[in-house]
């Protein structure tokens, strides 16, 4: 693990991610998998929260995934360091919340108004769609472009929690998905 971590430094000691979509977009499981593989993988304190109530079934929905190298006091992102929108009306209810300078990454398949110049942008949807043979892996490839982005998530943490939570059978689809989203998020960091 100590390698892992080496490879790995966070921002600052309090690091907040949202991962934002539309309910049925998988951004909660996304989360839990980011959560699986900073802790778990990369050896971090984190701590992850999400919405339920109505978002669930098709509004803009949220969650939250708090990493730290000491303890975490409080479980809520507070001011998101980096802010993952995956829907316009997820863009348009949590982009205010992402702090001055933090990291917006956006579906350029889906968001079509950004309210800054300053953001990474690319087609989930359709790379999911039309690369990885599905779009419910658009989930997995905005993970694999937030790691290759931000450095958050190291690439084997992350393929290791994505393969310890995909079903049966679709290991190879993530396997791509984790490809594409990595190579296209190291395009866009150069």
């Amino acid at each position: 693990m100590g390698k892992l971590l080496d490879k790995i430094e966070i921002p600052q000691d309090r690091y907040e991610v949202r991962l934002s979509g539309s309910g049925g977009q998988g951004m909660i499981l996304a989360a839990v998998i980011l959560g699986e593989a900073i802790g778990g993988g990369d050896g971090r304190n984190v701590v992850q929260s999400q919405s339920y109530g109505p978002e669930a079934r098709g509004g803009a929905s949220k969650s939250d995934v708090v990493i730290s190298s000491n303890e975490i006091y409080y479980p809520k992102a507070m001011k998101l360091d980096m802010l993952l929108a995956m829907t316009q009306e997820s863009m348009d209810k949590y982009f205010e919340d992402l702090k001055e300078g933090g990291t917006l990454i956006v579906d350029t398949t889906l968001v079509t108004h950004v309210p800054t110049d300053n953001y990474y942008g690319l087609p989930f949807t359709r790379l999911a769609r039309e690369e990885a043979g599905h779009v419910m892996v658009a989930n997995v490839i905005a993970l694999a472009a937030i790691g290759a982005i931000t450095g958050v998530v190291s690439r084997e943490a992350l393929t290791e929690s994505v393969l310890s939570r995909a079903p049966k059978g679709t290991e190879e689809k993530n396997r791509k998905a984790i490809e594409i989203g990595w190579r296209e998020g190291l395009k866009l960091k150069k």
